[in-house]
């Protein structure tokens, strides 16, 4: 994120990631923080208070509402499974199951391409998610590169153990640019699991 810059951050709450992207911006410009749960917004406020940040702007609404915007920039830290989360929290062991899985990565494919429908050329979109699920992760940016030519994933340089991509599952070949993901298992640096993604609009 740079200075002067228009940034969506579209499933926002609570609201560490926002902060962190409105101090990049140096407290100018403007970023939209958004989300679909109005009890999400309580900490959302109050983290951008602490902050004391005055380039957000608050927003409740489906991300999918989003249209005809041209964002510099957008951040969809996708509603997910979090499985990436169970060494703190182990009920999302005892709620997993195929069917939310499959219902969530709907939802993510839809996120992700009104993202990218909002961003201006040139402009970058991070999805990302605390899920280690293919069909949460990976599956969903390869289904953006598919169906949309002009979206180049782009390289994530970060100095972290990381490990390799899932590039095929449940006999599904995911794109040959799958590979360029950022996906970090529990153990590679002793923290969450998370998965990174960059994608460039050309």
């Amino acid at each position: 994120a740079k200075p002067n810059e228009l940034i969506l951050d579209m499933c926002a709450a609570p609201g560490s990631k926002s902060t962190q992207i409105a101090i990049m911006m140096k407290n100018t410009g403007l970023l939209i923080a958004n989300d679909y749960k109005g009890m999400r917004l309580k900490p959302l406020g109050i983290n951008i208070q602490k902050a004391g940040l005055t380039n957000i702007l608050t927003t409740l609404m489906d991300g999918n509402r989003f249209r005809g915007f041209n964002f510099d920039r957008i951040l969809v830290d996708a509603p997910c499974s979090g499985t990436g989360t169970i060494r703190k929290s182990l009920k999302t062991l005892r709620i997993w199951n195929p069917n939310m899985i499959g219902r969530l990565s709907m939802t993510q494919k839809s996120l992700i391409e009104t993202g990218f429908n909002n961003l201006k050329m040139e402009g970058i979109l991070v999805y990302s998610t605390c899920s280690m699920e293919p069909e949460e992760n990976e599956e969903v940016v390869s289904f953006l590169l598919e169906k949309y030519d002009n979206a180049k994933m782009q390289e994530i340089v970060l100095k972290i153990k990381r490990s390799k991509p899932i590039t095929e599952f449940n006999n599904k070949k995911y794109h040959k640019e799958i590979s360029k993901c950022l996906r970090i298992w529990p153990q590679d640096n002793d923290t969450e699991g998370f998965f990174v993604s960059k994608i460039l609009k050309t």
